[in-house]
């Protein structure tokens, strides 16, 4: 029954991405553990010329045959399980071909048992064949690059950008004006990127190079995944020019691997301050150790994406992470919940049943809330800590398990011992290792990262491209205290993103109540009456041409000057200075 369950939930997820890919354009196909097709969308019906009913219950290497299969299996047993991709050409009608782009992943039960495999699909041939055609200063085709929904760009021979289309300033966060005339390096990661030296292969060698698994970086230095494909540029002497290269956002199948795999890395956790950097180089050094973590800040800091992040990022990231909040299960039921009960140990227990630190045996074990914790079960969890076994509820016999502890607490433990509502013997045993998440009000630097970054991630869940924010609105968004933290911030922005309707999210879209902070706080703001015109002339000039110097980047502009970039944004918006 349980197997079957794990099936249905598995399959549900995977139905609504295959919706949301077809709102793309994307074609994609579900086979189960058997290589039978469960589910194919209307875009890869298309795509392949082929009827759902021709295809659901029959084998895939009976369905597409004629068409290669470019990835390893992903049937147990088979392939390695890793998500996997291939650029070929298949063949469309009778004389021509098409070329596919393929990217297969496993679908995974709540066990993480690999039950099947989601393949994607996606037709590049009408980009390729109108890339085959241009001559460059041509301004139609110009014209006609610029309202692709693909991020496209040109560089010289010497490797400055010399177009920058509509879709690429969506993609990047990039205005085309802030990248004209500059190394593309600026979009690589730096000069020694890989995929910018095989972007300068295919000029050196007059070919096309595809990146499967490149990466972009924004205007406020986030990499992003693509997949990208560089050619030489040529002009109607037939001689190379410099280089052209295409690209897709792949932010939305990393998500759906993420979802399906459950692997998160340090690029879920967005932090450029001080303060971030140091607990990600902190966290490098003892994920891959079996150190018991304890992590404290205020709530909705991102204390169980950091849990996911270490479990992805240990030994242990193959075995389960099983997750308890402590202040959501009645008391009467913790003791029953953490080390399982056996038959007969209660009126009603007429099997016996697991606990959580059983389900995590050889994993890891995530206590959330462990502040609320009562002091009875609080003695029986330090002879976990202790000596690795405990006694399930009703058993003579002892469970011996092989967990990894990390707690967190939106408290402060040190206080709670004080106060004696904590044992200070378990607190010492689980406080090997203890990292402190800021409260975002402390994370200024980092907030117009977070928000496009959070922006980014919503519209790709939704199938939509990235929206714009507004100045003014970025302005309430910097300068709000964020009492809910990173969560309250996701909140605001997803509320956003539902009521606009526009390219652009504006003051009007935000919550009713962040707008009537906003303009309280405008009502008791007193105007600046201690500069002049002259001093600020000079000070306007002074941050114009800083700004210049930074290529209008406005966090390296801001550090230049010494003040905070919510300063420097109402400074521009004061002196009249656009980006």
């Amino acid at each position: 029954m349980t197997t079957k369950r794990n099936h249905s939930s598995a399959s549900i997820a995977c139905d609504q991405w295959l919706h949301i890919l077809d709102e793309l354009s994307i074609g994609a196909f579900i086979v189960d553990e058997h290589r039978r097709v469960t589910a194919i969308n209307y875009s890869a019906q298309a795509l392949m010329g082929l009827k759902a009913a021709d295809v659901i219950g029959r084998d895939c290497r009976e369905v597409f045959l004629g068409i290669p299969c470019m990835v390893d299996c992903m049937v147990p047993g088979i392939g390695d399980s890793s998500p996997q991709g291939e650029t070929a050409e298949i063949p469309h009608g009778h004389d021509s071909r098409r070329l596919i782009t393929r990217l297969a992943t496993p679908v995974c039960s709540p066990d993480r048992r690999v039950i099947g495999c989601l393949t994607i699909l996606q037709d590049h041939s009408p980009i390729a064949d109108l890339v085959d055609r241009i001559h460059f200063e041509e301004r139609s085709q110009k014209i006609i690059l610029d309202n692709l929904d693909i991020g496209i760009f040109t560089v010289n021979r010497g490797g400055h950008i010399t177009f920058f289309n509509t879709g690429a300033e969506k993609i990047t966060g990039y205005d085309r004006r802030q990248v004209l005339g500059k190394p593309c390096s600026i979009l690589f990661d730096g000069n020694h990127s890989e995929d910018l030296h095989i972007l300068k292969k295919a000029i050196a060698e007059d070919g096309v190079r595809i990146i499967r698994q490149g990466k972009i970086a924004t205007c406020d230095g986030v990499v992003i995944p693509v997949r990208a494909r560089c050619l030489a540029l040529k002009n109607e002497k037939d001689a190379v020019v410099g280089g052209l290269v295409t690209f897709h956002d792949l932010s939305l199948v990393v998500q759906l691997d993420q979802a399906i795999r459950e692997r998160y890395t340090f690029h879920d956790m967005i932090g450029k301050g001080p303060e971030m950097q140091k607990i990600f180089e902190m966290v490098d050094v003892v994920a891959v150790t079996d150190a018991t973590i304890l992590i404290e800040g205020p709530t909705g800091t991102g204390k169980d994406l950091l849990t996911q992040i270490i479990h992805s990022a240990s030994r242990r990231s193959e075995k389960p992470l099983v997750k308890v909040n402590c202040a959501a299960i009645p008391e009467n039921l913790l003791e029953s919940e953490f080390f399982g009960y056996v038959k007969g140990a209660f009126t009603g227990a007429d099997r016996d049943k697991p606990g959580r630190f059983q389900e995590a045996n050889g994993g890891t074990i995530f206590l959330d809330e462990i502040g609320e914790l009562p002091l009875p079960l609080q003695a029986k969890l330090l002879r976990v800590l202790e000596d690795k076994e405990f006694y399930p509820l009703g058993s003579r016999r002892t469970s011996k398990v092989d967990v990894r502890i990390i707690s967190a607490c939106n408290l402060n433990m040190e206080q709670m011992v004080a106060k004696r509502l904590f044992r200070e013997d378990l607190f010492y045993r689980l406080n090997v290792f203890r990292i402190e998440l800021p409260p975002l009000k402390e994370r200024r630097v980092d907030l117009p990262v977070l928000i496009r970054h959070i922006v980014h991630k919503l519209c790709a869940a939704r199938g939509e491209r990235p929206r714009e924010i507004s100045e003014n609105t970025m302005e309430i968004l910097l300068n709000y205290e964020y009492p809910g933290n990173v969560r309250e911030l996701e909140n605001i922005l997803e509320h956003a993103l539902i009521v606009c309707q526009d390219e652009k999210i504006k003051r009007r879209h935000l919550p009713a109540y962040l707008q009537k902070q906003n303009a309280a706080r405008q009502l008791k703001s007193p105007p600046d009456q201690n500069m002049g015109a002259a001093s600020g002339d000079g000070e306007r000039e002074k941050i114009l041409n800083t700004l210049r110097q930074y290529n209008w980047h406005r966090q390296k502009t801001a550090s230049a000057l010494g003040m905070e970039r919510t300063t420097l944004w109402r400074k521009m918006k004061k002196f009249g200075l656009g980006s």
